[in-house]
């Protein structure tokens, strides 16, 4: 603005007639240079949309390589993304031709302009009103404001894109969290017995509001005792887990530790004292000893991560490899079995030490012979220890203080295993019947 403004003050003043032509004219300047930078970047608007589906499928078939060549699917794999490519094929054909007709349109504006001021330049010095000099001043002086205008302009895009771009960034960080783990009103946990009530808990979860998971769920686990839960696929035992860890909070009812609404406790503090392992157990591409290592705040003691590595069976199988627990693990653990995987996770848990631990199907990944050893590291861990396991193998929850049947968003039933089967006609005796039928 400033440039333009300049520019506009000096040539009125060179030269007013030539001036006042080139101020009828300078809109088209102006469009014409814009249009011409618009074509040169070839009017290619926002391709990665166009190209968005290609590159998922070409990353899908990418990472899931294994899954694309058992089946025989390379074809495909590369028949969908031809397919797929077709639109920005035609968005680019179509662009291109746009962007040849937009430069050849810019540039007759711009010649034809600057062709009229040039000639009227031209006149008023044959009729000896103005002089070669002045003329040639003002011509310079706006068209070179006309072109730095019109790349202002052009970025406007660029601009407006960037706007946007902040503008995400600040709804995020303006966005208030649901769930503040670091709220300063909370009250810190420095330790806990670990009694864990849910108390007419209702809970959908904020993606599915309208599939109701929990209707006035009440359970009570208490101080140093194991409960498990089994049901369905599908029934919410796994939800009990994210509620207690507080990943989701209750549409209504209260998840409470320790008489405590878990809502009024500082979550980092309560965090340390749970420990966590989850039917997917997520790696980190580090080394073993690192993973393990994760599960404890600033520990290096490597004899801490070999005795938690031994509690969960791991030892054996990590020591006969050639670089032990300095073996990397790969991208998400690739490198290991799911059952390797999982007693890394469980190893992970037992070096934190948790007054409650939350196993989530933990041996669901194990063959009968580990699960069996596994079995027996587990039950040393949760004595004296508030557990929580959700089980489909009712195998492993036998010697479990408590057994709690989650059906309809209910516990429809409790007790431990022997009094449950001493109920022929009970839920937990089906469940166990349609087991042994299926073995």
């Amino acid at each position: 603005m400033t440039s333009l403004l300049t520019s506009f003050i000096v040539a009125f003043i060179v030269e007013w007639r030539v001036s006042l032509l080139i101020l009828g004219t300078f809109p088209l300047l102006v469009l014409a240079n814009f249009a011409q930078q618009l074509s040169l970047k070839g009017f290619a608007g926002d391709t990665a949309k166009a190209h968005a589906k290609t590159s998922m499928i070409a990353g899908e078939g990418v990472s899931n390589i294994r899954t694309v060549a058992a089946f025989n699917a390379q074809n495909k794999i590369l028949s969908l993304f031809c397919y797929e490519l077709r639109v920005p094929q035609m968005q680019s054909l179509c662009r291109s031709q746009i962007s040849g007709l937009l430069f050849g349109l810019s540039q007759l504006a711009l010649y034809a302009s600057e062709a009229l001021i040039l000639w009227y330049g031209a006149h008023l010095v044959n009729e000896g009103v103005s002089t070669f000099s002045k003329v040639i001043k003002v011509f310079v002086v706006l068209v070179v404001t006309a072109n730095s205008v019109a790349e202002t302009v052009s970025l406007a895009p660029e601009i407006i894109r960037g706007g946007e771009a902040v503008g995400s960034v600040f709804s995020i960080l303006d966005r208030s969290t649901r769930i503040d783990p670091d709220d300063p009103e909370a009250e810190p946990v420095e330790s806990i017995r670990g009694e864990i009530e849910l108390r007419h808990v209702d809970f959908a979860y904020p993606s599915r509001p309208d599939v109701i998971v929990f209707k006035d769920l009440n359970l009570r686990i208490r101080a140093g005792r194991s409960q498990a839960l089994v049901g369905a696929s599908g029934s919410g035992k796994s939800s009990v887990i994210a509620l207690i860890e507080r990943f989701y909070d209750p549409t209504a009812g209260k998840v409470m530790v320790d008489g405590k609404d878990i809502r009024r406790l500082n979550l980092k503090s309560l965090r340390l004292k749970i420990g966590l392992v989850q039917q997917e157990p997520v790696l980190f591409a580090a080394s073993i000893f690192d993973n393990i290592a994760y599960g404890k705040e600033a520990t290096e003691a490597e004899a801490e991560v070999i005795e938690a590595a031994k509690a969960a069976n791991v030892h054996s199988f990590v020591s006969a490899l050639p670089d032990g627990y300095k073996t990397p693990v790969g991208e998400r653990g690739v490198q290991l079995s799911g059952g390797q995987k999982q007693r890394i996770a469980i190893a992970r848990a037992v070096l934190k030490d948790p007054t409650i631990l939350l196993l989530d199907e933990a041996t669901s990944a194990l063959d009968a012979e580990s699960e069996c050893v596994l079995q027996e590291a587990l039950e040393r861990l949760m004595r004296n220890r508030t557990t929580v396991l959700v089980a489909h193998r009712l195998s492993t929850i036998r010697n479990v203080d408590n057994i709690g049947v989650v059906q309809d968003g209910r516990i429809v039933e409790q007790g431990s295993h022997s009094e449950l089967i001493a109920r022929p006609e009970g839920a937990y005796s089906r469940l166990l019947q349609l087991q042994h039928n299926n073995m």
